[in-house]
């Protein structure tokens, strides 16, 4: 399908910001199609840049770990390395030498954060690119003309106030002005210099740059004409994203609004529900079939079903009418459950070699809109497509989740801390974060245990005393609220 026949693109960013976490959930002509999710005092550190101490240098691996100043060493990988050539990792890098590097992976699991030396400083039109040189622009933008105008201006713009270093123009360029683009170009260029001036200056370990926090960063990578409304509950973050838009594009500032409703935004804008959904694992999907979707350590397997849907055609066309609606959905949920790394999909086996290609074209196609980079290998025999989407970040089903205590890990459940935002958030809703009274929470007793360690803050967040009791007969994520 032509992109000039497509469903115009309508899209709405609702950001929820609560005690200790911010929550935004993006939406495409209605649909939630992603979720950002920023925690108060967790590690947020993708997009930093650090000078770091290089602690080892494994050349039977080609890679090297390297101390930014955290419990885990960062790993760096030889093709991130400035200046390899060809050669091997240890000819390039040895221990003690301080290098800078970025953040381009949180720690997940048991792995470390990945880093890269080949820096990047991304703004609202323009990546500048300090250890290349080439000047491009993004393939997002399809006009020829357009892509040509935009190169001849980043060309001149470079000659003038780069000194060498590279950019990439980035796809909200496309109706960006000359005087803008130039803005840019000398306010990361300055960026850059004071970077440079805190490397040659500062010890190892040590933080140079501190990227934007998740509120700031959409608006930074989302906010654009297809976007109808930026629409925050929290006003200190309206007004920095109101200040920031302004600065950067203020002809879509009055796309920057306050949430003034009584209702809870995300439930005003049914959120919750898909949020609530996030941890299944069996999609139905429109026709009656169905997609499994399980996620493991090294992999995500996805398994596509027929269920009831028999069609009215021949078992071929059944077959394939399923697997291009799981494609679809497929490619749905793997952006708004943030599942990256390796997948396997199961496809229901099909005879002809066209309609594997329908299939196949139907995932690419799907696919579009995902911020994230996506590797789509072909369909085989057997149905099983693999492909890769980019992970930065653990899945959201794993930052929201933790094993189960009571099932030994075979399913998931909410995590206490998890837990203990959600009972906050319904009591401020309950109670319309009016003070004075008291309030009985009765709980599962390990759950009520965790929550006790959090009393005082709960309270002083409540306004109201709170009474926790211990009720083994509920279930880890039942529990009861008392007004007294």
């Amino acid at each position: 399908m032509s992109k000039n026949l497509e469903q115009p693109r309508e899209v709405e960013v609702l950001v929820n910001t609560s005690f200790e976490e911010t929550r935004i959930a993006i939406l495409e002509n209605e649909r939630v199609n992603e979720l950002v999710w920023e925690r108060r005092g967790a590690l947020n550190i993708v997009g930093n840049i650090y000078k770091g101490t290089v602690e080892n240098v494994l050349p039977g691996i080609s890679s090297a770990f390297l101390n930014i100043g955290y419990e885990k060493n960062a790993y760096l990988y030889i093709s991130d390395v400035i200046g390899t050539d060809k050669k091997n990792i240890d000819k390039v890098l040895r221990k003690g030498q301080e290098v800078m590097v970025q953040v381009v992976k949180d720690a997940i699991s048991t792995k470390g954060m990945k880093v890269t030396m080949d820096v990047t400083l991304p703004g609202r039109y323009l990546v500048l690119t300090p250890n290349q040189s080439f000047v491009g622009v993004s393939k997002n933008i399809e006009s020829a003309e357009m892509r040509h105008k935009l190169n001849e201006i980043m060309q001149d713009l470079a000659a003038k106030h780069l000194n060498g270093m590279g950019c990439i123009v980035r796809t909200e360029a496309e109706e960006a002005t000359h005087e803008e683009l130039e803005r840019e170009v000398k306010y990361l260029y300055r960026q850059w210099q004071s970077i440079l001036k805190k490397f040659e200056e500062s010890h190892s370990p040590k933080l140079l740059h501190e990227d934007m926090d998740a509120v700031l960063q959409v608006a930074r990578d989302v906010l654009s004409e297809d976007v109808k409304v930026y629409l925050l509950d929290n006003k200190k973050d309206y007004e920095r994203v109101r200040d920031f838009v302004e600065k950067n594009s203020p002809d879509l500032a009055d796309r920057v609004q306050l949430y003034k409703g009584k209702t809870p935004i995300f439930e005003a804008y049914n959120i919750e529900p898909e949020i609530d959904n996030l941890r299944k694992i069996k999609l139905p999907l429109p026709n009656g079939g169905s997609i499994i979707i399980q996620e493991a350590e090294s992999l995500c397997a996805i398994d596509v079903n027929t269920g009831k849907f028999t069609g009215n055609k021949s078992q071929e066309e059944t077959v394939t009418q399923t697997n291009i609606e799981a494609a679809n959905e497929i490619a749905h949920q793997l952006r708004l459950r943030n599942i990256g790394g390796i997948i396997v999909i199961d496809f229901i086996d099909m005879r002809k070699a066209s309609s594997r290609r329908r299939v196949l074209e139907a995932l690419s196609q799907a696919v579009q809109g995902d911020r994230a980079k996506i590797r789509i290998l072909p369909i085989t025999k057997l149905g099983l497509v693999e492909m890769t989407r980019e992970r930065k970040r653990a899945s959201t089903g794993s930052f929201i989740s933790e094993e189960c205590p009571q099932c030994h890990g075979s399913g998931r459940v909410l995590s206490a801390e998890s837990m203990r935002i959600k009972i906050q958030r319904e009591i401020y809703d309950l109670t319309n974060g009016r003070p004075g009274g008291n309030l009985r929470v009765v709980l599962h007793p390990a759950l009520a245990d965790a929550i006790k360690n959090h009393q005082e803050d709960i309270e002083q967040n409540i306004h109201r005393t709170l009474k926790i009791q211990s009720d083994p007969q509920l279930a880890w994520e039942d529990y009861k609220i008392v007004l007294e």
